[in-house]
């Protein structure tokens, strides 16, 4: 399983597999090809179907670094490794092939090929599921946060700051930013109006309100592709910070106690990257909103005092309830449904840990058996529901009078 910090990456939106993914992938391969006279990049699936709205020809053209790129668009065509492929190709002078790499941006920014995982770093060599590791720490007294400390070290602690301080940063603008967000669809922040109309109401409203304006302030910097931290997702980047701010601002919860829950949060993210995806081109947008929605869940749950078997009911609640979630965004950008989905999971992620709380954590279907059904749905859901702008609210994008 891999490290927690493959889970929290920081970097710029719209997209963690359409973006910071793409533009590494183009760096790595301009260090290899320094001296090459152009370079030629084919996008299949999902990347050539949605990569327009995501900006990833953007992305792969700061990454080369050269004014010789020539694209070809795919949309039609998938590889059988992943559905976010890209051909890289370096030419000389005359147009003669020197290199040529395909790789796969599969979610959350990180990369793989047919032989070789970028960045893998193997940490939990025991224990790959949920069900193995509350084992393990039932039966040495652990807690979740105890065993990411554990297995990463102390500078997990650093990292995580590091996170936080990003996540609070962008809450912070996306509530004082105020406009219209760029692509096309002329849709206008909400966050900032949110703020004020949530501070305006009764306090048993005004919790409620103000995780949907935080929400609304992360999606929206996201979607305009400004700094935010992966969670698991660039899509998804709004849930777990806008939780973790309410618990900060109104409940009053330390910082410290914020980084045990991301630890916590960040772990039940990585079994399910194990086991299954956090890739909307793979498995749509139920790998991704539905694992921050999972991930929020398990980290308020902590907060609030939840035992490891609470912890998990929570945690199997946010992603259960998101089961079958299709990835369909309109004109291919990161905004509808994307940005209000991102207040919707979070206000689902404090219900789940509210009724998670109310048991004695027990109950039938484990984590561990919804990521596997979840992986199962991905794989039954039509490629025109996974990233692809072919389908479900998609086929707005064809009506412009509709829209």
């Amino acid at each position: 399983m891999e490290s927690i910090t493959k889970i929290y990456r920081i970097g710029n939106g719209p997209s963690s597999s359409h973006t910071m993914g793409p533009n590494k992938a183009a760096t790595i391969f301009r260090q290899r090809n320094p001296s090459a006279a152009a370079y030629r990049v084919t996008l299949y699936g999902s990347l050539a179907a949605t990569g327009k709205g995501h900006l990833t020809d953007q992305a792969i053209m700061q990454g080369l670094a050269h004014d010789r790129v020539e694209f070809v668009w795919k949309p039609e065509t998938f590889l059988p490794f992943h559905n976010n492929a890209m051909l890289f190709e370096a030419l000389d002078g005359h147009g003669n092939l020197l290199d040529s790499w395909t790789v796969y941006s599969v979610g959350g920014g990180a990369l793989a090929d047919e032989h070789t995982r970028e960045g893998v770093t193997h940490i939990y060599t025991e224990h790959h599921s949920i069900t193995e590791i509350f084992k393990h720490i039932d039966r040495y007294g652990m807690t979740y946060w105890e065993y990411v400390e554990k297995y990463e070290g102390n500078a997990i602690w650093d990292y995580l700051a590091e996170c936080w301080e990003v996540m609070q940063e962008a809450i912070v603008r996306g509530l004082q930013t105020e406009g219209v967000l760029p692509g096309g669809l002329f849709l206008k922040r909400k966050a900032p109006s949110y703020f004020v109309r949530a501070t305006s109401y009764k306090p048993s409203l005004q919790g409620r309100c103000l995780v949907i304006a935080y929400a609304l302030a992360t999606a929206e910097e996201n979607a305009a592709g400004g700094r935010i931290v992966t969670a698991p997702t660039c899509g998804s980047s709004g849930v777990l910070p806008a939780v973790l701010y309410h618990l900060k601002k109104n409940h009053g919860f330390t910082d410290k106690s914020i980084l045990k829950a991301m630890a916590t949060a960040g772990l039940f993210a990585a079994v399910v990257k194990t086991n299954a995806s956090i890739s909307g081109a793979q498995v749509g947008c139920q790998g991704e909103i539905g694992v921050a929605c999972s991930m929020a869940s398990a980290a308020a749950n902590q907060m609030f005092g939840g035992t490891p078997q609470q912890i998990e009911y929570a945690a199997e609640m946010g992603l259960e309830h998101n089961l079958g979630l299709t990835c369909d965004p309109v004109c291919g950008l990161v905004q509808i449904p994307c940005i209000e989905r991102t207040a919707y999971a979070s206000m689902r992620a404090l219900a789940s840990n509210l009724y998670a709380m109310m048991s004695d954590g027990r109950h039938i279907v484990s984590f561990d058996k919804v990521v596997r059904t979840m992986n199962l749905t991905g794989k039954d859901l039509p490629s025109l529901y996974k990233e692809t702008a072919a389908g479900g609210l998609a086929l707005l994008a064809h009506d412009r009078e509709e829209l």
